[in-house]
């Protein structure tokens, strides 16, 4: 009787596996501080579009409940605040058309206020140009000195803010109104998910 153990077997081919691929939102597993920073503010930034994308002005201008807030005010607001963190806090700029022209102290919620009378393809061009501008700025200032360094915004007693502080600022700005823009979409048109799919853009 022959023994089978002794018999050599062919060795079966592996499976090929494929290359897991990330998608371009997604925060190395183990990059610098910058890398880590820069990405996690960009998924907000990328999650919260995801979840504003795609709608019609009835869309943009639901809210949910007892509550004003819109997608559309979102956009609006976060396009501000865009601008103003990578040019007025960054470097005592102006943060440039539209918001150069508001009277702020009579109209302190503007941003807020004036999105219901904007189409939406302006709120989506407002907030995607601001995006793009603020990462100009932001890798140059990077290139300039890092995170350490002091921008223009001050303190009262005169001490200055960092780089960082101001990118922090920012990502905590996205946690909450990304928060927001989670239950608004969803009372919309039922939209979930705590990332979009690997292949959204905007």
């Amino acid at each position: 009787m022959t023994d089978t153990r002794d018999i050599e077997r062919p060795i079966e081919p592996a499976e090929p596996v494929e290359p897991h691929v990330d998608p371009p939102w997604e925060p190395p597993i183990a990059g610098t501080e910058v890398e880590h920073l820069s990405a996690a503010l960009d998924r907000l930034r990328t999650t919260f579009r995801w979840k504003a994308g795609g709608l019609d002005a009835d869309g943009l201008h639901a809210h949910v409940g007892a509550s004003s807030l819109t997608l559309g005010a979102l956009l609006k607001h976060l396009a501000f605040v865009e601008d103003y963190y990578f040019s007025t806090r960054l470097r005592g700029e102006s943060p440039g058309p539209p918001w150069e022209t508001v009277d702020w102290d009579a109209h302190p919620d503007w941003p807020f206020e004036s999105a219901r009378d904007d189409a939406p393809e302006e709120l989506y061009a407002l907030w995607d140009g601001a995006v793009e501008r603020s990462r100009a700025r932001f890798a140059a200032a990077l290139a300039e000195g890092g995170l350490d360094q002091l921008v223009d915004e001050a303190w009262p007693d005169g001490a200055r803010a960092s780089l960082r502080r101001v990118v922090f600022d920012l990502v905590e700005e996205y946690g909450r109104h990304t928060g927001h823009a989670d239950l608004i979409r969803e009372s919309i048109d039922g939209l979930v998910g705590e990332d979009p799919p690997a292949d959204w853009r905007p």
